[in-house]
């Protein structure tokens, strides 16, 4: 058994489940089953990369993308089989030459795709998806293993591993403390494995969930409102604080997680900073921004960005004396890139195409094994 990268070095790739919920919540509710398609190997130029997940329903709706709208219908075809059947059904795309003009689908994207369907509801108690849901909704890492090639009548295709140590494995021959290891492994430092058996062969992919970041805003004035807005588009989780009652109003932040009537203070014992992944401070008010960024300081929140020109952001350092030290080289201030624009909005995307940028930044690859 051994463990590799697939056709490519993917850093940083995972199952992005937010988008897919409502689709699952609405069929599971039903007692309807889905079909659950996984991107498992990529090869040059692709929408998506490995560990991209899609679900398709019985009635052709689906959720998640895998390429940017051309490949869905065909898939969504492949899907309503293995719905009916309960039969795994492994897909390959190619667009790299003259194949790409035999789907009739003119792509250009120049890649490969290998895609493995499988159906996913009651008779499966609703796994791995159920597995992820419930992962997301705890905010908990964790990795699943799913059987993307098989000529083993062992390990038949699509076989899962579940978290819970040997007994995650749906069949014998994967119950392994080198597959158990590989789920602790993947779930741990976010990047994918494929494990391989011999005689007969199989692979396993070892995919981690993503988990949504977690995001402070410090200062609920309006301009902070399309800010959360924004990030509530990308499924992630926003806590919005403020010292102003008048300000600090759930029903002002909809698609916020939280919003939390504090003093800046305070901020350190009223939550867990090391679960955000930013903060944003734009209270607008220079007291309050000064006792949030000596908090902030004290803190491993590893970005900050300081809505206001460098003028006041050097007022606010000074000010901070030797606690400045310890934030300069996390500071990002003036907060956003420059995008142009000065309403609310503009100002709203220049921050969240920052801290986008930031939380999904490509970690450093891993050397692939010997």
């Amino acid at each position: 058994m051994a463990a590799g990268r697939g056709w490519h070095n993917h850093p940083h790739v995972e199952a992005f489940l937010g988008p897919l919920l409502p689709l699952y919540e609405r069929e599971r509710a039903a007692g309807r089953a889905i079909a659950l398609a996984v991107l498992a190997y990529t090869a040059g130029s692709t929408y998506s990369k490995p560990g991209a997940l899609m679900l398709i329903a019985a009635n052709g709706d689906y959720a998640g993308l895998l390429s940017g709208g051309c490949l869905e219908g065909d898939l969504r075809e492949h899907a309503l089989t293995v719905i009916a059947t309960g039969t795994c059904c492994p897909v390959r795309y190619d667009m790299r030459g003259p194949e790409d003009q035999l789907w009739g689908l003119g792509m250009g994207c120049e890649g490969a795709m290998q895609i493995l369907l499988l159906r996913v509801g009651p008779d499966n108690d609703w796994q791995p998806v159920a597995e992820l849901a419930r992962s997301l909704s705890t905010h908990t890492a964790t990795a699943i293993g799913v059987v993307v090639e098989s000529r083993s009548a062992d390990v038949p295709l699509g076989s899962l591993v579940l978290p819970g140590g040997t007994a995650g494995a749906t069949v014998p021959a994967l119950r392994t403390p080198a597959v158990a290891g590989a789920l602790i492994r993947v779930a741990s430092n976010v990047q994918p494995e494929w494990i391989t058996g011999q005689s007969p062969p199989w692979k396993l992919f070892v995919l981690p969930l993503a988990l949504p970041p977690r995001i402070l805003i410090l200062g609920a004035g309006p301009d902070a409102a399309p800010l959360v807005e924004f990030a509530g588009m990308l499924n992630w989780k926003v806590t919005v604080v403020d010292h102003r009652s008048a300000f600090a109003v759930a029903a002002h932040f909809p698609s916020a997680e939280r919003v939390l009537l504090t003093r800046p203070e305070e901020l350190g014992s009223a939550l867990e900073l090391s679960a955000y992944r930013a903060a944003v401070v734009m209270s607008h008010h220079l007291t309050a921004d000064l006792g949030y960024l000596r908090i902030l300081a004290a803190s491993n929140i590893p970005y900050v960005g300081l809505l206001g020109p460098a003028v006041r952001r050097e007022k606010l350092l000074a000010e901070l004396g030797p606690d400045a030290q310890a934030l300069r080289a996390r500071l990002h201030a003036p907060v956003g890139l420059p995008l142009g624009g000065r309403t609310p909005q503009s100002i709203a995307l220049a921050i969240i195409a920052e801290l986008h940028a930031f939380v999904h930044a490509p970690a450093a690859p891993r050397a692939p094994p010997p």
